[in-house]
């Protein structure tokens, strides 16, 4: 099935966190990333997932990508912890992977089947909250790959976000999926 990354980077660094926070607040940007994801299945990082509010996001199934073989999520019912990237190679679902950078490398570089067919490329091209403490974590590593595997085929801006749509090249896209995150990217 179809597998979709969707990432907010910030323009200059390519940072998509600083420690445990995203070093911007728009509110557009996280209700556009919510309305992708909703009613998915889910894929993220450990960090990543221990950053959700309430551990989770309504409506999804999340899949914890930890190398932690004892980790408990939240939810036993909805959210599952995965010890190892190639269990999504051939996924029966449409799978939505939503970081942190690790993940997103993972899938990236993982082949054939595990690379999204769908980039939903958010960019910030504004100024980051100061005085945030941690990791400046960053997707530089994804850039050569997204710059020589994938196609713009759609590209808009809200609130100082350019968001853009991006396919595989050479390969069929899911229809439904990328009609869903156009609609979503036109409201």
């Amino acid at each position: 099935m179809t597998k979709v990354a969707i990432w907010c980077r910030h323009a200059q660094d390519n940072l998509i966190a600083v420690g445990k926070n995203i070093p911007w607040h728009i509110k557009s940007d996280s209700e556009f990333f919510l309305d992708v994801v909703r009613g998915c299945n889910v894929v993220m990082g450990r960090l990543t997932y221990e950053t959700l509010p309430n551990r989770t996001i309504p409506d999804c199934k999340i899949f914890v990508l930890t190398s932690d073989y004892t980790y408990k999520v939240s939810d036993k019912a909805n959210h599952f912890a995965a010890s190892d990237v190639r269990d999504f190679k051939d996924f029966p679902e449409d799978l939505y992977i939503a970081g942190g950078a690790k993940v997103y490398e993972a899938f990236l570089s993982g082949g054939a089947k595990l690379l999204p067919d769908i980039v939903v490329d958010c960019v910030y091209d504004g100024d980051i909250l100061p005085n945030l403490k941690g990791e400046k974590i960053d997707i530089s590593a994804c850039m050569p790959i997204l710059a020589k595997k994938y196609i713009k085929v759609a590209e808009n801006q809200v609130d100082g976000v350019t968001r853009r749509m991006l396919i595989r090249r050479g390969e069929f896209v899911d229809q439904a999926v990328m009609r869903k995150i156009l609609t979503l990217m036109q409201n």
